[in-house]
């Protein structure tokens, strides 16, 4: 019997072939929005150029430390786009391929992916930033720009794959893990403003939040859920998806407009402006995901769902 001619991700030519198709959409929708953000927009707005932020940010001009990071936070914003599209895609189209009983579609390993797309964002991103509308940005910004948004898109595409053939609740569990990890890294930062007892208290009052959301997202999964159970990497890799793709994107499109323009977020929302603290708080951040994963497999190993149901 004739074997039927099937798509072989593996072999070097479709690799490739494959890995351009899938780069080109998402290469052609981030310079997209950031030809929209840095030349058609109004940069007043998107960046909030001369905005008043009170005493405590005194400078707002398009070069101050507060406004230039809105440029590369922009690169995080693209990424989340990035994950939220380029996970929905190939998902789907995985689930409709399955359904017709012989499964050809793999999206291609994701790092060859990211090569394509990287080459053609450092060529795209500093070309669209330094040249177009005013001001543009000095080759320092621009490498800034480009750098975080190579790294951003490697972890939207790493976590897209991981998607891909796993369950719909699977990825529903694992985001409500990273949702309840992300107030760690999001809410450390504050440490930096130990002058203001009111940030203070609210980072403590976020931190309990996310104690008691881990904690009962560790019942739901040993409980009910012990199939899905993942790795202290995976809820790593959860964490920072969430912290810093997903909501510097939830910000943009969801936290106040001005003029019907979304504006982009600066980095003191999510990054420390000390570099030792941030390394400390990633860290923690690390030892929070890797610390549940291990509880977790602790109450697996003891056998805890049949205690807990006997006692009933």
């Amino acid at each position: 019997m004739k074997k039927s001619a099937e798509h072989n991700p593996n072999r070097s030519s479709d690799a490739l072939s494959v890995a351009l198709a899938h780069a080109l959409p998402v290469v052609t929708g981030v310079l997209a929005l950031f030809y929209r953000w840095f030349a058609v927009a109004d940069r007043y707005v998107i960046f909030l150029y001369c905005h008043d932020m009170g005493p405590l940010v005194p400078d707002t001009a398009p070069f101050s430390f507060v406004t230039a990071s809105r440029y590369w936070v922009a690169g995080l914003v693209a990424s989340g786009v990035v994950l939220v599209f380029y996970a929905t895609f190939t998902w789907v189209w995985r689930r409709i391929d399955a359904r017709r009983r012989v499964a050809r579609y793999r999206p291609p390993t994701w790092w060859r992916v990211w090569a394509i797309c990287a080459v053609c964002f450092v060529i795209g991103i500093p070309a669209i930033t330094m040249t177009v509308n005013a001001p543009t940005l000095p080759l320092g910004n621009a490498v800034q720009v480009t750098v975080v948004t190579v790294i951003g898109v490697a972890l939207a595409l790493a976590a897209a794959q991981w998607m891909v053939d796993r369950p719909l609740p699977a990825i529903v569990l694992l985001a409500a893990d990273g949702f309840g990890l992300m107030f760690f890294p999001l809410n450390l930062v504050i440490l930096e403003e130990r002058a203001n007892p009111t940030w203070l208290w609210m980072m403590v009052v976020m931190l309990v939040i996310g104690v008691f959301w881990l904690g009962g997202m560790t019942l739901v999964r040993t409980l009910w859920a012990r199939k899905f159970i993942v790795s202290g990497r995976e809820l790593f890799v959860a964490e920072a998806c969430v912290s810093y793709l997903l909501m510097p994107l939830v910000h943009h499109v969801a936290v106040g407009t001005l003029e019907g323009y979304f504006y982009i977020s600066n980095s003191d929302n999510f990054f420390s402006e000390s570099i030792a603290l941030q390394i400390g708080v990633w860290i923690v951040s690390a030892g929070v995901a890797f610390g549940v994963a291990k509880v977790r497999a602790v109450l697996l190993r003891k056998g805890v769902r049949p205690t807990l149901m006997k006692a009933k």
